[in-house]
């Protein structure tokens, strides 16, 4: 009996629509952990680079300085925080040539080319969440449909036997068992790590928006004044 009703032998033992929908539910769960440890590392390097730059950024180096060292780098990526500086310096520096009288026209046009940056990072930052929400909100109701059949198998069969046992139907109703296991072992791990993440993109957002502003009010007070940085 216990070899009868070993957990592989359930499942090579099911039917072929019981096996689809643990396949399913085994193939959405390896993609999902794998977006899992990728957000996680991602995030967590978005962090802290984020972190360093900002300890540069008001160690009070001079801003064309900071932005000449970023743009001149060879074969690196820019950070996140990097990319706002960068993109809101570059516009500045385009449009406060000969305007210094329209301080609030080539102002609107940096907080317009940093709103770009910061909707890029955050799609970048929240890029395959949609798959661990799907994940999480779908697979147990897969596991659920996998049962439901087994299930409707099981009593199917005893109608067939003259002498209805308990175990006739223990090894039907068991790998359809497996199958909601399988839709839960799937979906928890999903949802927990959407959560966190998405919380952890907000987070991350905020952060940049609040430099975004304070970087705005130091290039205003740089145009108004025509210094660098007060």
């Amino acid at each position: 009996m216990t070899e009868s009703l070993s957990v592989w032998v359930l499942i090579m033992e099911a039917s072929p629509l019981v096996q689809a929908v643990m396949a399913l539910l085994v193939l959405a769960s390896v993609a999902s952990w794998v977006v899992i440890f990728q957000r996680l590392l991602l995030l967590r390097g978005a962090r802290n680079q984020f972190e360093a730059f900002e300890n540069d950024f008001w160690s009070g180096t001079d801003l064309r300085e900071v932005y000449r060292e970023i743009t001149t780098r060879e074969n690196e990526r820019i950070d996140p925080g990097e990319q706002v500086f960068v993109a809101g310096f570059r516009e500045f520096t385009r449009l406060s040539k000969g305007r210094a009288s329209e301080s609030e026209m080539v102002m609107q046009g940096v907080q317009r080319a940093m709103r770009v940056a910061l909707v890029r990072e955050e799609e970048r930052l929240a890029r395959h969440l949609p798959l661990l929400a799907t994940v999480g909100s779908t697979s147990p109701y897969v596991g659920l449909f996998g049962t439901v059949w087994g299930i409707m198998n099981s009593f199917r069969q005893l109608a067939t036997v003259s002498q209805a046992t308990l175990a006739a139907v223990a090894p039907g109703i068991s790998e359809a068992l497996i199958a909601t296991a399988m839709g839960l072992f799937a979906a928890i791990p999903a949802v927990i790590a959407y959560n966190r993440f998405a919380a952890e993109v907000d987070v991350l957002m905020n952060r940049y928006d609040s430099f975004a502003e304070e970087f705005s009010s130091i290039l205003h007070r740089s145009l108004v004044s025509g210094g660098d940085r007060e």
